[in-house]
């Protein structure tokens, strides 16, 4: 969503984006020759706190991207604000503002909204692209040729992707795999979803 977004607004050939984020995120912005650096290659990169210490930044960046960054740490979060405070015009994109995920089966585990409340927090309100934003949501319909009721958003957040769904006008269904229980279904009233499975397995009995 996010190289999708800035070919949309004609990011400049000659500019930079910075990356908190996983390597899907740099894989997208690189199939969209946007120069792009930052994600996994800084995960072990420190910071110098010593008397005077002081990090350098590159002043060509134009868009902090932040999503999920399972390796977020101090240097990242500096190199981010320096871009977004300091460089003129720096844009700041959200991929989600996903509290939590299931990385594993055991609990839940921080998502994507904790690496973009970290550089929030020194710098300003992101623009989101993700969902429940409508960008994407509109920039799928659009590449391929589709309404918005043709369209049905599968997911397993009623707060995310139902409320996706819902915002942009398709149909709904959520799957009972991921973090939405029985009960916080039963107590929904705002992201009711118009089908729901217990298994993305399930979907050809109403795909037909």
């Amino acid at each position: 969503a996010a190289a999708s977004f800035l070919e949309s607004i004609h990011f400049p050939k000659n500019k930079k984006v910075y990356v908190l984020g996983d390597w899907g995120i740099r894989d997208e912005l690189d199939l969209a020759g946007i120069d792009n650096f930052g994600g996994p290659d800084d995960a072990d990169k420190k910071v110098d706190l010593s008397p005077g210490g002081f990090m350098k930044h590159d002043p060509d960046v134009l868009a902090v991207v932040a999503g999920m960054d399972k390796n977020i740490n101090y240097y990242k979060i500096q190199y981010a604000q320096l871009c977004i405070n300091q460089n003129p015009g720096c844009l700041f994109i959200a991929t989600n503002l996903d509290e939590t995920g299931h990385l594993t089966d055991a609990q839940e585990w921080a998502a994507g909204g904790s690496t973009v409340g970290a550089v929030r927090g020194c710098t300003r309100e992101p623009t989101l692209v993700g969902k429940p934003a409508p960008f994407v949501m509109q920039d799928i319909a659009r590449r391929f040729g589709l309404a918005m009721d043709e369209i049905c958003m599968v997911g397993d957040r009623l707060d995310s992707d139902i409320a996706f769904g819902k915002a942009n006008g398709t149909r709904t269904l959520l799957v009972m795999t991921g973090v939405t229980d029985a009960a916080t279904l039963r107590d929904t009233v705002e992201f009711k979803p118009d089908y729901m499975l217990d298994s993305l397995a399930d979907f050809a009995s109403i795909a037909r």
